[in-house]
């Protein structure tokens, strides 16, 4: 629910992190997608979210800012290509599930269900729509393919950039398959409206504003990838409060994943802040305008067509992703990028600095009641924990 304070609105996002389909700016700040509004009551179709998508205009890359990334090859070899592990050294589902092969395959699953009977139905809630969003990679590699730069003509070109994106999708590939098997193995949910959700989320797609550009998503994986590597984080250490030391484990290894991943984005940012620092302070303060999205902000199960807005509120409600640690993500960027200590910006490119070297503390004005909001929502069922209430 967004919570109002003169012109600004906010919302909490659970973990997984993008821009709302309109084209336009918006003076509102918000941290879940407004498709779905529970002021409204019901959920724009995705049939009306594609029709309004055919309207944005998407601009080729001018040719001088193909250049800058050309000139960035080499520089990407070395720096970014260098934080994906190789395949040998990487760990895989079956590091950490049950091993089907062994004779003592019951034995091991039954401890698995032992451990995950004091899960608390909130907790469980939010491991499932982190897992689902996880599940929907095919969206994610649609959306990084069909980004100029990054775009893999052939389907195997050697590219730098079409290396990355193909080596980042191989391993966020094994986060969504190990949640989904060990929640499967918990008997804690219901599995068949799950996979039904993570259907209409594949089906929905996502539009989180890059345009194509890759600078704009660079800047919006940046932030997508701490989100995403700080909720792992907290549910991982929820995870050991509840008395389940492997999915602790699970879910802390997951977060480092999403740090590497953080890491890579931030930097190739980074050389564009060096590079082309006014128009991409100006992508910066674009995005942050029309405001930060959770991929999964399309997320529907057939039966709650606000389901997104109300995993929001539980992961906010229990600490795993809030209105706080939007603000806090906005801050670490712009120190990381030094975006106070630009100079030889345009008017424009000047405006942009200003502003988001500004909205943190604009932010904090609302958080609290953002938080507030969150933790007096009332309780919803869900269908994915038999439709109990949470």
């Amino acid at each position: 629910m967004a919570v109002k304070l003169n012109n600004f609105a906010f919302q909490s996002l659970p973990s997984v992190a993008v821009l709302p389909t309109r084209a336009q700016r918006s003076p509102k700040f918000s941290m879940t997608s407004t498709l779905y509004s529970t002021s409204k009551g019901k959920a724009m179709s995705s049939g009306r979210a594609r029709e309004a998508n055919v309207k944005v205009v998407r601009p080729m890359l001018p040719p001088e800012k193909v250049e800058i990334f050309k000139s960035m090859e080499d520089w990407v070899r070395s720096n970014i290509l260098t934080l994906l592990k190789p395949v040998e050294k990487s760990w895989q589902p079956q590091d950490f599930l049950p091993n089907p092969t062994s004779d003592g395959f019951l034995e091991q699953v039954n401890e698995l269900r032992e451990r995950t009977k004091g899960i608390p139905d909130d907790y469980l809630v939010v491991l499932v729509g982190d897992m689902i969003t996880e599940e929907a990679l095919p969206t994610y590699q649609a959306l990084i393919n069909g980004t100029e730069i990054f775009h893999d003509e052939t389907g195997s070109d050697n590219t730098p950039w079409a290396t990355w994106a193909r080596g980042w999708s191989a391993e966020e590939n094994r986060h969504g398959d190990l949640l989904n098997k060990y929640l499967f193995l918990s008997g804690r949910v219901d599995m068949k409206q799950i996979e039904k959700t993570t259907h209409y989320l594949i089906r929905s797609g996502m539009d989180v504003g890059t345009r194509k550009n890759p600078c704009f998503f660079t800047i919006y994986t940046s932030f997508q990838e701490r989100a995403t590597f700080i909720s792992h984080g907290n549910t991982a250490k929820l995870a050991m409060k509840h008395g389940d030391e492997k999915l602790a484990q699970i879910c802390g290894t997951i977060a480092a994943d999403e740090k590497r991943h953080e890491t890579a984005y931030t930097k190739i940012a980074g050389k564009l802040f060096e590079l082309d620092p006014n128009d991409t302070v100006m992508a910066f303060a674009d995005m942050m305008r029309r405001k930060i999205l959770m991929p999964a902000h399309l997320m529907r199960d057939g039966h709650d067509e606000n389901l997104f807005d109300h995993f929001a509120n539980v992961a906010s409600r229990i600490g795993v992703y809030t209105a706080r640690d939007y603000g806090a993500i906005l801050e670490h960027l712009v120190g990381t990028w030094n975006v106070e200590k630009l100079t030889g910006l345009s008017s424009g490119g000047r405006e942009a600095q200003d502003y988001v070297c500004g909205l943190a503390q604009r932010l904090k004005r609302v958080e609290e009641r953002a938080l507030a909001r969150a933790k007096k929502a009332p309780t919803v069922s869900f269908s994915w924990i038999s439709s109990r209430e949470v």
